[in-house]
Order: C-alpha cells, then structure tokens, then sequence
C-alpha cells in the first residue's frame, strides 16, 4: 500500500484507494486535461497566427501586444463569478457551457480586421474561457484527497505546455497549408479549426462529468466509500482547526493569502503567457521559416510537460509544497536572465533557445505544488472563492507580459531586453511570498 502525509499524520492509501485514484485518472482527468489542451490552444495560437495575421491586418508590435493581453483582463472578470456559478449550478453544466462558448468566440477570432476589432474579440475569448481552470481546481478538490492533488493537477495542467508543443507545428503547417483556401487567410481558419473540437467537447461534457463523487456509477461502492470517507476526513480536520467558518465571499477576497498567493502565481504567468505568445516571433526572427519555427517552439514546451510531471510527483512525496513552488521560479528566472546574455553576447539561435527552454520548465513545473500550497494555505469555506481570486489576479500577468514584451519591442529593437519585466515579476513574487511565509510560520 502507499504511503501519503496529511498534515503531520501518515495516511495508508487501500487498495481501494489506489483503485479509485486511478478511475478518477483515467476517467475525469484525461477529459478534463483533453479539455485544457484545446482551451490552452485557443488562447496561445494567437502567437502563431501573428506571423502573418499582424501584417494583414495592420498590427504593431505594441497593439498586438496589448490586444493579446486583454484576453487576461476578462479572464479576470469573470473568474470568480464563474467558479460560483459552478458551485451553484454543478461542474457537468457550467463546464459544458463554457466549453462550448469560448468555441465560438475562438472562431470569431477568424472575423478580425484591425487593432480594434482584434483587442475586442481576444476580450470576449477571455470572458469565455475566464472560468474553465479555476474551475476544474475547485472541481477536483471535491474528487481528490490533498495527498493525490500535486501529482493530478500537475497531469491535468500538463495539456498546457503539450498544447504549445504540439499545437505549434500544427498552427504553422495551417498557416502554409489552408493560406487562400476558400478566399481566406491560413491563420483565419487555424482558429476555426482549432476551436471547433472545445464546442464538440462541450456537449460531451454533459454525459462525462458528474458533479460529485456519489453521481460516479463508474466507482465501485468501496472505491466510492473510501473516497467521500477521506474527503470528509480532510473537513473534519479543517473544521477541528476552524477553518471551515463560513465568510462572505468578499471577505475571502480581502484574505492576505489570497493576494499573496495571486501575486506568486502573477510572476509565473506573466513568464508563461509572455513566452508563450512571443517565442514564434523571437524564434522566427532568427532567420528561420514558419514550419521551421513551429518545430523548434515545440521542444521547450516539450521538456516542460515532462518536468511538470515529475516535479509534481516529487512534490506529493516529499509532502512539501512552498519551497518546490518557489524553486520552479527561481529556476525560471536564472532562464529569463541567462537569455539576456546569450542575445547580447552571441547572435546564434541556439543559447537563446537553451535558456528560454530552462525558463519555460520553471514557470510550467509550478503548477502541481502550487495549486497544491493553496489548498494548504486557504480554508476550505473560501475555496471556491479564493481559488478563483488566485487565478483571476495571476493571469493578470498574462496581459502584463504580452504587452510589455512588446511596448519594449517597439522601443528598443530588442527581444532580449523584453524578458527584463518577467525576471523583474518573478522576483517581487518569490520576496513577497517568502514574507508571507515567516508571518504564517511565526502565527502558528
């Protein structure tokens, strides 16, 4: 049997257990991370679409940048609105709605004409998708024990960077292949090919997902019964230390943790999403060709879904989650920095790729003990709130990098003076949380 630490006490995983464990696996996590693979393909496509999007339409650096980021200011309005419409309308309809709304706003990306029309549309992708992640890491705390949640949310995060890598020979071949098909551009039917699957996956939903554990015909009655026996076991605990008192909503949004917890997760997105939506065209301005390009985008993303998942197992062993979160963007920033002098100093495409690939690995290789140390560091009665606060504020950083990475580009000239601001982020994010974490360790 294996062995998990809850708190101070050891917890013997049964049979039944590692059974039930594996059916939530196979069964809701492979949807759930099929699900994010499109929706994380359907926000970062963008990035590919703009090496031939940008000119037809008459997009500066600075404008794409902008537009790019403002679907992170929906994903900000709309995050904790959603998570409570999940909690009140269940995950099966809420998940399937949301699916099959940011399918079609994904599609109207293809109708764009100009800056503004661009910025409006990524707006209203934001809005869509806004409540689908913060929404499966409410989901899963009502399927998994905190003991399993690293490692799962670490396999469940992992359709993020597998999407990039993936996607980005699949965007580029698009770009090349359908240019002109039916009078239109390449990039305007990538998006409609790439968003059509999360409008099928959406009316899937309502036959794959049910809310809670006890809905699970696909449980055995003791993979069943040992599941809500240790999800109640974690309540009992929390409502032993009172943690389980029940706050308004906008009072959980005033926690310091929340805010703490947000900005740590701002200084791994502004990194990710920055990266994510500029390395084509860092890439590309190497001399490379857009196939080309979409390959080589593949590989650092590819070596980051590989360290999300083995860092999220080492962090569910070691029962440790704040120093594996802080570790993951640390490493990132050594990344970002050693980019700097691999453009200054040399002009080969090479070391640029070797640092941004290490950079890549950290912000990705975050995820599982992150989301994990939130589970530890909030209540369970300000869950649903906190999570999505956490996440709302976090992807604020997804429209800081994009935007900054090119309002610098169009100043300078320079792509290795754009990553400045996400070595900057990370930094403030690792100081304030280190704060945080000796004012906890000294209250308890």
């Amino acid at each position: 049997m294996a062995e998990a630490v809850i708190g101070t006490a050891p917890v013997v995983e049964s049979a039944a257990g590692q059974r039930a464990m594996r059916r939530i696996t196979n069964r809701l996590i492979i949807f759930l991370g099929i699900c994010y693979f499109i929706s994380y393909l359907d926000r970062v496509n963008v990035g590919f679409a703009a090496l031939t999007m940008n000119k037809d339409v008459g997009l500066s650096a600075t404008a794409f940048g902008a537009g790019a980021g403002l679907f992170f200011i929906g994903y900000f309005l709309f995050g904790v609105p959603s998570n409570f419409a999940l909690a009140r309308f269940g995950a099966r309809r809420w998940m399937a709605t949301l699916m099959v709304c940011w399918g079609f706003a994904s599609m109207g990306m293809s109708l764009i004409t100009g800056p503004y029309s661009f910025a409006f549309a990524r707006l209203l992708v934001g809005l869509a998708e806004a409540g689908f992640y913060p929404g499966v890491i409410l989901y899963l705390t009502y399927w998994v024990p905190r003991e399993n949640r690293a490692k799962l949310v670490g396999m469940f995060s992992l359709a993020g960077p597998v999407a990039t890598m993936t996607g980005a020979p699949v965007s580029s071949h698009l770009l090349e292949f359908m240019q002109g098909v039916q009078g239109m551009a390449g990039w305007q039917w990538m998006f409609i090919l790439e968003a059509a699957p999360a409008v099928l996956l959406g009316i899937a939903a309502l036959w794959i997902l049910p809310d809670r554990p006890s809905e699970a015909k696909w449980l055995a009655a003791d993979e069943r019964a040992w599941l809500e026996g240790r999800l109640k076991a974690e309540q009992d605990e929390a409502r032993a230390a009172k943690r389980d008192i029940h706050v308004p909503w906008w009072q959980a949004l005033l926690s310091v943790d929340v805010w703490v917890l947000g900005l740590l997760y701002t200084g791994a997105t502004v990194g990710t999403y920055g990266m994510s939506l500029w390395l084509p065209t860092i890439i590309k301005s190497h001399g490379m060709s857009t196939t080309d390009t979409g390959w080589l985008t593949s590989i650092p993303f590819g070596l980051a879904a590989l360290g999300m998942v083995l860092w999220g197992i080492k962090s569910d062993r070691a029962g440790e989650r704040m120093w594996h979160t802080i570790a993951c963007l640390l490493l990132a920033a050594t990344g970002l920095t050693a980019s700097i002098f691999a453009s200054t100093y040399s002009s080969a495409l090479l070391p640029v790729m070797l640092s941004l690939t290490v950079a890549t690995i950290g912000v990705y290789s975050l995820r599982g003990p992150f989301w994990a140390l939130c589970g530890q560091w909030l209540p369970p009665a300000t869950m649903a709130a906190g999570v999505a606060a956490i996440n709302a504020i976090g992807n604020l950083g997804g429209f800081v990098g994009p935007f900054a990475i090119g309002a610098i580009k169009d100043k300078t000239g320079s792509y290795a003076l754009t990553t400045l601001p996400l070595i900057g982020f990370g930094i403030m994010a690792v100081t304030v949380t280190l704060i945080r974490y000796r004012v906890r360790q000294r209250n308890t």
